[in-house]
């Protein structure tokens, strides 16, 4: 019986090439990092790879598919523990800065791996998914805030999202999560009904 438990707790080849992966593509970029390296951090077999994902654009797309995972856990996570309609879509923010504290940020997983994608490539497939969940949480949380625009509030919003995700990285400046939440605090505001 131990054994079939510690054979259970072993990850399979599929979660240690998404382990090496998310590490590798995440610090150096999807291109650069060829599958040799991939397969070498994972100690697997090179048929592993192609057994379970079929190539690199595969195992790229599980990856960001895996990271937008994660993204809609910790925003939702945030959202979910926030008291009012207005601090909802201030959480947010909150969990963008606590992000960027993080010592191995690096930036958006998914602004960098849309920039060596081909266009309509299923990298750029997974990018657009994320980026689309993005701006409807935005928009649902302004409808529930009472915003008479929520779209329009959701756009200008996502903005000052990714502008704090470029800052954050380019600066090399967590502080700038603070700045972007004031700044949407100012935006949500001016978007809503007077608060009595």
């Amino acid at each position: 019986m131990t054994k079939t438990l510690t054979a259970a707790k072993a990850p399979t080849a599929r979660e240690r090439l998404l382990s090496a992966a998310n590490e590798l593509f995440y610090a150096e970029g999807v291109q650069t990092v060829g599958i040799d390296r991939i397969i070498e951090h994972a100690g697997v077999a090179k048929a592993s790879l192609y057994n379970t994902f079929g190539g690199k654009e595969q195992l790229i797309r599980a990856y960001l598919d895996s990271r937008h995972t994660r993204l809609t856990e910790r925003l939702l996570r945030a959202v979910e523990g926030a008291d009012t309609p207005r601090n909802r879509l201030l959480a947010v923010f909150d969990a963008q800065a606590d992000l960027f504290t993080e010592p191995d940020y690096h930036g958006c997983a998914f602004m960098a791996a849309s920039a060596e994608a081909k266009h309509g490539s299923t990298i750029e497939e997974a990018s657009d998914v994320s980026r689309t969940w993005v701006r409807a949480l935005f928009t649902g949380l302004a409808r529930d805030a009472g915003a008479a625009d929520p779209e329009a509030l959701a756009r200008r919003l996502h903005l000052l999202y990714d502008g704090g995700v470029v800052s954050a990285r380019m600066d090399r400046d967590p502080s700038v999560g603070a700045v972007a939440r004031e700044a949407a605090a100012v935006l949500i505001d001016a978007a809503l009904p007077a608060r009595s």
